[in-house]
């Protein structure tokens, strides 16, 4: 049989190719952009219909009919990591939560740590060979699959065809369904004086020919908008989004320094714009790549003057950084803020950068703290943590001793609060 033939044996509704479920079922859906609308508004409206299904995803994007309180024995949400629609539920209870590093969720997929009994995802339309692209997510996607049952696609024109290890067969696939919506399309984030001033003091600390991973957020975007003048950066990260297109656009972006797919950019999910997802399709300077791929820290840490920004939510005395959850409220998740930062410390000539704002609510409160607030999810450790940049300069910790760090830290905080945490540093003996 042609694979064309095949693909018209398995083309069906969403809502016929969702009865490959079973009560019990455990669906794995890709970050952000890659889940697909169709089958899961399909799978909402079906779901009082199932006992015990789990959608276990990053980052949805979209509030679905199933993440609804009163039908959770029927589907039940849960996060590897919280976003917008979810995190009411995780901080409510009803949405289950699972810690992991990023890198090491398609582990956790293919040693059965963690279920994977069907994916849905969405895909590019099929190829001459058989092959679709699911190349706005392959990150732990590609490991689920290996693990599934069935694999459920939804074939959407707008998807781009990207290079790498991101494809699929239909001889694989269970069924498949049509859509030709638009993508879901994220801006970039508001960028304001602080998040410029951040930005400035890591862009002067990143050289030519630096290879960047660069993590979603406001502070992020306001350091690639202020390396538009340097020469022959490469790319290895797990996001790509329009900052990163728009130092392609500048003509900074080579790639040709790095050690790791020299030539290449590497990533292992998109969010961006229409714009971002037309520059990816077949485009032979990328390649998306699983996130045990793109997110090793030894793979990573490879290139030479690897430089990563992550942005945190507060930092305590010693370095450790709350970049998670508000206190003992999950907020967002672990992601590969870990991951990262270790690969930079791997690296010849790496930096791995930590950027928040002095303060929040106003200048109400300091990010900069004695102790993390009780109950708060510690991301990336006092053992891994190096520089630390707020509106107020740059604090660099690697190798300096507590009292060191806590000296540092203070003279990048809000000058409002500096008083306030010298005092707090005596009291637990730091100065």
């Amino acid at each position: 049989m042609s694979v064309q033939n095949l693909y018209e044996t398995k083309r069906m509704s969403a809502a016929d190719a969702i009865q490959v479920l079973r009560d019990g079922d455990t669906i794995v859906v890709p970050t952000g952009v890659g889940e697909p609308p169709s089958l899961l508004t399909a799978l909402s409206d079906a779901r009082r219909n199932y006992r015990g299904i789990t959608v276990s995803q990053i980052l949805p994007l979209r509030k679905y009919g199933y993440i609804d309180p009163e039908t959770v024995d029927h589907v039940r949400h849960s996060a590897y990591f919280f976003g917008g629609a979810t995190r009411p539920g995780g901080q409510e209870g009803w949405i289950d939560f699972v810690p992991a590093y990023f890198s090491e969720l398609p582990m956790l997929l293919k040693r059965g740590l963690t279920p994977s009994d069907v994916v849905f995802t969405l895909a590019s339309p099929m190829d001459e060979h058989g092959y679709f692209s699911l190349s706005l997510a392959p990150d732990y996607t590609m490991a689920a699959i290996e693990k599934a049952r069935a694999v459920v696609l939804e074939v959407n024109p707008n998807v781009p065809f990207a290079n790498g290890d991101c494809h699929i067969h239909i001889s694989r696939v269970a069924a498949l369904t049509e859509s030709s919506d638009p993508l879901l399309e994220v801006g970039l984030p508001k960028i304001g004086p602080v998040q410029e001033a951040i930005g400035a003091h890591v862009a002067e600390m990143i050289p030519d020919g630096a290879t960047l991973q660069i993590g979603y957020g406001g502070i992020p975007d306001a350091v690639v908008m202020q390396l538009t003048h340097k020469r022959d950066l490469g790319i290895h990260t797990e996001m790509i989004g329009d900052g990163i297109m728009t130092l392609v656009e500048a003509g900074v972006v080579t790639n040709q320094r790095k050690n790791v797919h020299r030539g290449k950019m590497l990533a292992t999910f998109a969010l961006g714009s229409k714009k971002l997802y037309d520059f990816m399709h077949r485009n032979p300077a990328l390649e998306m790549h699983p996130v045990d791929f793109t997110n090793d820290p030894f793979l990573a840490g490879q290139n030479d003057n690897l430089h990563c920004i992550n942005a945190t939510m507060q930092i305590d005395f010693l370095g450790q950084c709350g970049s998670e959850s508000l206190g003992p409220k999950p907020y967002s998740g672990t992601g590969g803020q870990s991951d990262f930062v270790r690969a930079a410390n791997r690296s010849n000539g790496g930096k791995a950068f930590i950027v928040l704002p002095s303060t929040a609510k106003d200048d109400t409160i300091s990010r900069i703290v004695p102790t993390l607030t009780p109950g708060a999810h510690v991301s990336t450790s006092k053992n891994d943590i190096n520089y630390v940049v707020t509106e107020f300069g740059v604090a660099q910790l690697r190798g300096k001793s507590a009292k060191q760090r806590c000296e540092a830290l203070i003279a990048i905080a809000h000058p409002n609060f500096r008083e306030e945490l010298r005092a707090a540093a005596k009291k637990l003996n730091l100065l």
